[in-house]
């Protein structure tokens, strides 16, 4: 066999070789990226202006949450926001607006306390996607009721589930308090 007819058979073959591993990298990390951010992922791609676009947008996100000093809860400071939580329940009864306001405030400073950024809503919700993906419409659904109420807006019904989704996160939060923080993938 001449050395053209064997460069014919063999460039061809390892061109296709190439290509499926350079599609099998990019079929891993995407799901590596569907499973870190769950629901997140499927969201940040119907926002995004392409594929790519979106991906590159949750790698940032993950790069900048690896950046923040993510941290651990003592005990006696898990302790003490789970008696907070217990009273903003208890506040329910009979201030229901108050409780939803009090909840997302204590949401705010556990934020805070675990060592993410809570200035901005909207970067909340990108620093929190990267662990806490999956309980992140519980957040967003919360806000909005919590928004709904201060116009005096919200049923006593929303008010109920905005807690509810309060307390998802909530849990999240500060069981993931106790926990070592997960390496990046």
């Amino acid at each position: 066999m001449s050395t053209g007819t064997l460069l014919a058979i063999i460039i061809p073959i390892v061109v296709v070789i190439a290509v499926a591993a350079v599609a099998a990298s990019l079929l891993m990390r995407r799901q590596k990226l569907r499973e870190r951010f769950g629901p997140e992922y499927e969201r940040t791609m119907e926002d995004a202006d392409s594929r790519i676009t979106g991906e590159r947008e949750l790698r940032a996100r993950e790069k900048r949450h690896d950046a923040l000093d993510i941290k651990p809860l003592d005990s006696s400071v898990r302790d003490r926001y789970a008696r907070d939580w217990t009273s903003v329940q208890d506040e329910f009864v009979d201030r229901p607006e108050d409780a939803v306001h009090h909840a997302d405030r204590l949401v705010t400073f556990l934020m805070r306390e675990r060592g993410y950024p809570t200035q901005d809503f909207e970067q909340q919700l990108k620093d929190l996607s990267v662990e806490h993906g999956r309980t992140l419409e519980h957040y967003r659904a919360a806000h909005d009721v919590d928004v709904l109420s201060t116009r005096h807006e919200a049923t006593t019904e929303q008010l109920r589930g905005a807690m509810v989704h309060y307390r998802a996160l909530f849990d999240e939060l500060l069981s993931d308090g106790g926990e070592p923080r997960h390496a990046p993938a």
